[in-house]
């Protein structure tokens, strides 16, 4: 039931983002539109899945912004009128869309990855636990000879 909301939830911003800009910048059927919306959010909610728990919420965002590009560039080239520009109604839906997205994946993280998100940032913790540090200690003897040299 979560992911059924959630994919609603992103269905619903992605056509409106979509709407706004495509039909009232552009002048994009919404017909066109609704395909576009459909094919992205299917597409963008899969990754959302195996991507965001992996590389947090602004990583999945910028992939969101050039996946979001990506699609609404090759679909707008088959869908649009010839005089409508595809890349630059593909570069302002995109930007809008990953300005949705930003928050969309904190909604998800929150509420869908509590769990996995928890253990990936403990998991990040014990990997940083292990790391070397240097200081000041290592180099006591070295200097300390160096000096007793330069007295003699």
């Amino acid at each position: 039931m979560k992911h059924t909301k959630a994919f609603f939830i992103k269905l619903v911003m992605t056509i409106g983002v979509l709407f706004i800009v495509l039909s009232l910048f552009f002048g994009v059927s919404f017909a066109d539109i609704l395909i576009i919306g459909l094919i992205l959010t299917i597409v963008a909610f899969i990754g959302d899945l195996f991507i965001l728990p992996r590389i947090g919420g602004v990583s999945a965002t910028g992939a969101d912004l050039v996946l979001a590009f990506l699609v609404i560039w090759a679909l707008g080239s088959f869908l649009f009128d010839p005089d409508i520009s595809a890349f630059s109604a593909a570069l302002l839906a995109s930007l809008f869309i990953a300005g949705g997205e930003f928050y969309y994946h904190k909604y998800l993280i929150d509420h869908l990855f509590e769990n996995e998100t928890e253990r990936q940032v403990i998991d990040r913790k014990k990997n940083l636990i292990t790391q070397t540090e240097f200081s000041d200690d290592f180099d006591k003897g070295v200097n300390s000879e160096r000096h007793n040299n330069d007295q003699i």
